[in-house]
């Protein structure tokens, strides 16, 4: 059974073309693909849609085979709890420690405190971040920040991990930490889901990879394919 699935999607805004169109695939449960094409081909559009940041114009989003145009008001921060979300611009909250941070998911879910201090200090060991939980955000580097962006979104264990740009602000070195970090999680358990424009990244990973171009699905391409 497909964890995601898009049938047909269509996202308009007024006055533009569509930001997608007729967009359809599924993603298996435990794998890892990229989402690219070019700036503005609908790549940011697409995550928003499987995070409930957006709802599609036409067509249906399902999730472990639920439409998430079924899923409205108080049900949708429970949806959210299985989607976490990486920020090419990390999103932290520069007046809260690390610690807090990544925290945050789970205070906001009710898990118990003994509970949430263990997982906040195990995900931040996993991200090689271990020791600098009372750090505040503006004395770590990028690289690091966005480390606390992916522990953030993984501490509270989502099914489906989506990440927009992840590497898009980060040197190549750190790119590829980050890259080979987020290729972790499908063996704990969370199907990922980049978007990325750095085509020469993406081959490198060899997964699977969809190319989006003018809001349309082009291209679905295996990692098999990839590697020949």
């Amino acid at each position: 059974m497909a964890l995601l699935r898009f049938d047909n999607v269509t996202k308009s805004y007024p006055g533009t073309p569509p930001a997608l169109s007729e967009v359809s695939f599924a993603v298996e449960e435990g794998e890892m693909l990229f989402v690219t094409g070019h700036s503005g081909a609908g790549k940011s559009t697409l995550l928003r849609l499987v995070h409930l940041s957006e709802r599609p114009s036409r067509g249906t989003v399902l999730v472990n085979e639920r439409n998430l145009a079924k899923v409205r008001g108080r049900k949708v921060p429970l949806h959210r709890r299985q989607v976490g979300v990486v920020f090419q611009d990390h999103r932290l909250l520069t007046d809260r420690s690390i610690y807090d941070n990544v925290a945050l998911p789970l205070l906001i879910a009710g898990t118990p405190g003994a509970e949430v201090g263990k997982r906040v200090r195990t995900v931040l060991d996993k991200v090689g971040l271990g020791g600098r939980e009372r750090a505040l955000p503006l004395q770590l580097s990028t690289g690091e920040q966005q480390r606390v962006g992916i522990a953030r979104a993984i501490v509270a264990q989502p099914q489906l991990l989506v990440a927009d740009e992840p590497t898009g602000n980060l040197d190549p070195q750190l790119a590829a930490e980050i890259m080979q970090l987020l290729a972790s999680l499908p063996a704990l358990g969370t199907t990922v889901m980049i978007a990325s424009h750095d085509l020469a990244l993406v081959k490198r990973m060899r997964r699977r990879v969809l190319v989006l171009d003018h809001g349309k699905l082009v291209d679905d391409i295996s990692p098999e394919d990839l590697a020949a």
